[in-house]
């Protein structure tokens, strides 16, 4: 019994046949194209650049958590070194609403000054007072989000001006990029 084939041939080598040679990995220096140090002679040390801050670019998700998990390790801290002080808190906020305004990836903008407001109250459950079963930890939660509003709406503010001015930048640069090819 003779077998058709059903896919027609495509074009490039076929698996098992000899494969084309391997393209040149990194960039040469300008003069150095095919040269090789002598034998004795190792290369000159590569050029180290000057260290620089962090730059890490979270997703929606990746920035939720980090605000999240950074707010309930300052809640809990608050909790066990300041005694529970709600102010403390609160300041506490606005530089992880800063941080996680500035480390969301460009096309996940929007989501930080919303998981700013989850990640506040996620965090004040470890620092607001629990009278007492669920409803008195509900009732200190709610307590603690209407007398601490200013803070959380500071985060809230400082996370969407971040993000604001992010994306003005990212417009400009991409305009600046189109005119360049035009």
């Amino acid at each position: 019994m003779e077998h058709h084939r059903t896919r027609p041939r495509q074009p490039g080598p076929r698996r098992g046949g000899p494969r084309p040679p391997l393209p040149p990995q990194g960039r040469p220096r300008p003069g150095t194209a095919g040269r090789r140090p002598a034998p004795g002679r190792s290369r000159p040390a590569p050029v180290t650049q000057p260290a620089r801050l962090p730059n890490p670019r979270l997703t929606g998700l990746g920035c939720g958590l980090f605000c999240m998990a950074a707010m309930l390790a300052l809640g809990f801290l608050d909790d066990l070194l300041l005694g529970a002080s709600l102010t403390a808190y609160g300041v506490l906020c606005l530089p992880v609403s800063a941080l996680t305004a500035l480390w969301v990836r460009g096309g996940d903008l929007l989501t930080a000054p919303v998981v700013i407001p989850i990640a506040f109250a996620v965090g004040l459950t470890a620092v607001a007072d629990d009278g007492g079963g669920f409803l008195g930890a509900v009732m200190g939660l709610v307590t603690g989000l209407s007398t601490q509003a200013g803070w959380l709406y500071g985060g809230t503010l400082i996370a969407g001006v971040i993000v604001v001015v992010r994306r003005i930048r990212m417009i400009r640069a991409a305009r600046t990029v189109r005119r360049r090819r035009t």
